[in-house]
C-alpha cells in the first residue's frame, strides 16, 4: 500500500484545482499557475476541497505512479501557495557573484565570468556569498540551482566553489611534506 499516495492532499483558500481530460491538472493561486499532464492510468478526483489519487489495480508499475502522481499535484499545491527556494553558498578567494537585471554573473576563478540568465518563472537574488533562487515549480527550481553549481562543484581540500547551504563537503587531507 503506497503510504503517500493514500493521503488526501487538503486544498487551501484560494486556490483552485482543475483536472481536464487525459489527467491534466492546473493549480491556480496567489503565486502563479501551473499546469501538468499526469499518468492517465491514475484516478484523480476532486471533491469537498480535496483531492485523492487512486490506483487501478496493484501492479508494481501501478503502485510507484501512485506516489508520484500524488506528490506532484501536492508540489504544484505548495508551490502557488508558498513557492520553493533553495540557497547557495560561495566560498573562496575572489569568488563572487552579482545580479545584472536578469542575469547572474558568476566570477568563478576562470579566465572569463560566468554569466547565467534566469528561466522564466525562476528568480535569483545575491545577498553576500549566499545565491538565493525562488520559484513555484519545485523541478525547475531544483534544476537551475544544481546547474548554478555545477559551475564550480565544492572541492574536498580547501572547500573552494559552490555548495548548496544544507551540503556538507567531506573534507579530504593534503599533502604532507617529508619527514
Amino acid at each position: 500500500m503506497s503510504r503517500i499516495g493514500m493521503k488526501p492532499i487538503a486544498i487551501p483558500a484560494g486556490v483552485t484545482v482543475d483536472i481536464a481530460e487525459n489527467n491534466k491538472v492546473t493549480v491556480k493561486g496567489a503565486k502563479g499557475e501551473l499546469s501538468r499532464v499526469l499518468p492517465q492510468k491514475m484516478i484523480i478526483k476532486q471533491e469537498n476541497g480535496v483531492v485523492t489519487v487512486e490506483r487501478p489495480n496493484d501492479l508494481k508499475e501501478m503502485k510507484a505512479l501512485h506516489g508520484l502522481t500524488r506528490t506532484l499535484i501536492n508540489n504544484m499545491v505548495i508551490g502557488v501557495t508558498e513557492g520553493y527556494s533553495k540557497t547557495l553558498e560561495i566560498n573562496g578567494v575572489g569568488y563572487r557573484a552579482a545580479k545584472e537585471g536578469k542575469n547572474l554573473n558568476l566570477s568563478l576563478g576562470y579566465s572569463h565570468p560566468v554569466v547565467m540568465e534566469d528561466p522564466e518563472g525562476i528568480e535569483t537574488k545575491v545577498e553576500d556569498n549566499k545565491i538565493i533562487v525562488s520559484g513555484i515549480d519545485k523541478e525547475k527550481v531544483g534544476q537551475y540551482a544544481a546547474i548554478i553549481r555545477e559551475k564550480r562543484p565544492p572541492e574536498p581540500y580547501k572547500g573552494k566553489g559552490i555548495k548548496y547551504s544544507t551540503e556538507v563537503i567531506r573534507r579530504k587531507v593534503g599533502k604532507t611534506g617529508k619527514k
